[in-house]
């Protein structure tokens, strides 16, 4: 299942927050995307480091909205690791929000799927 592989609570950013908080996020977790969140915590949208590189050198100028892809494809907890391999493979993507009702609870990138390869009895 994708819960026993995603990120719990993933680092968020705001669409008010400016690119150049969001590419520190990054460099400081090591990450390539980052899921923006409106004032109640709600997934609105996802930033990738693909998007910050389309306006760099006004990064600290840009606020995310103008970066971020809104409605990104998500996937339930209580799904199939294949599922979100078949999601990420068919989108061109390189990870998905995890969203329980309504609610952001995590993230699953194609790191945690090899994980999942490296342990097929648990990714069922």
């Amino acid at each position: 299942m994708v819960r026993d592989y995603m990120t719990p609570h993933p680092e968020t950013i705001g669409g008010r927050d400016l690119l150049s908080a969001a590419h520190e996020k990054m460099e400081r977790g090591r990450f390539r995307r980052l899921p923006v969140v409106d004032a109640a915590g709600a997934l609105i949208a996802i930033v990738t480091d693909r998007d910050l590189q389309r306006h760099a050198g006004y990064w600290p100028s840009t606020h995310v909205d103008a970066a971020m892809v809104e409605n990104p494809i998500t996937i339930r907890s209580d799904r199939s690791v294949s599922e979100a391999a078949r999601l990420m493979l068919d989108n061109k993507i390189g990870g998905l929000p995890v969203v329980d009702d309504g609610r952001l609870i995590g993230i699953v990138t194609t790191s945690d799927l090899l994980r999942a390869l490296l342990n097929p009895a648990d990714s069922k």
